[in-house]
């Protein structure tokens, strides 16, 4: 089955989310301090996968183009819009929080290299480890942000599946149109300019930054259309 690996990553969230909203009583110090912790290790993540490019210059490029797309588009404003919603049929006990929650979780596990090397095997290989080791990771992830950020991380599971699904079903016929070595070199741009993203959640959640990551968000799509353009120039990206 194609989709088994994007559907056990978006329940496992959905548990994790469950699980940590019984969790919530959890002290205040010890949520500040787990946060801070999470935070420091998504940084360091986030750092990790920018080293993975080819060609600094393209995820440099995506960043411009994504981060003016995002805000023509105001991506982030469609994010608060659609938790802002939510909190209201909820009602005023989670207010404030399925906003953050949703638009914090939604890039924390959308955005990454295992979501997009997940799905490809899946739909490349029918191969579902990648995304059954994520969906571990993710649920425990999913337990913290929620006694933290509140109902709004349950939420994510949605987008994820949705992401990653429609992935996989487009992996199933990669193999047609897309040499192996754009692919490859898709893959470490995209992850490059995810890892700045994630690096940026990071800063968020240590309060050190107040970034728009969701608006940045077109830059990997930026970053997928300037590999294939180098490519098809010659400009590299050749086995």
């Amino acid at each position: 089955m194609v989709l088994l690996g994007a559907l056990v990553n978006g329940a496992a969230i959905v548990f994790g989310s469950a699980l940590g909203r019984l969790l919530r009583r959890i002290p205040e110090g010890m949520k500040t301090t787990v946060m801070n912790g999470i935070g420091l290790a998504i940084v360091v993540l986030g750092i990790q996968m920018a080293f993975k490019t080819e060609n600094f210059l393209v995820v440099l490029i995506s960043l411009v183009a994504g981060g003016v797309l995002g805000e023509w588009w105001d991506v982030d404003k469609r994010f608060s819009q659609l938790g802002g919603w939510v909190e209201r049929r909820l009602g005023a006990g989670e207010q404030g929080g399925i906003a953050q929650g949703f638009i914090t979780a939604s890039l924390v596990f959308v955005v990454g290299a295992m979501a997009i090397i997940g799905a490809l095997d899946s739909g490349m290989k029918g191969n579902h480890q990648v995304l059954f080791t994520k969906a571990v990771m993710d649920g425990f992830i999913a337990v913290i942000l929620t006694s933290t950020l509140g109902l709004g991380v349950l939420l994510s599971a949605l987008p994820v599946f949705l992401y990653e699904g429609a992935i996989a079903l487009f992996a199933t016929q990669i193999n047609r149109f897309v040499p192996q070595a754009l692919m490859d070199g898709m893959i470490a741009e995209m992850t490059a300019a995810g890892g700045i993203l994630i690096a940026a959640i990071g800063l968020n959640l240590l309060g050190l930054t107040k970034i728009k990551v969701a608006n940045l968000l077109p830059a990997i799509l930026a970053a997928v259309l300037l590999t294939a353009l180098l490519f098809g120039l010659g400009l590299g990206y050749r086995s």
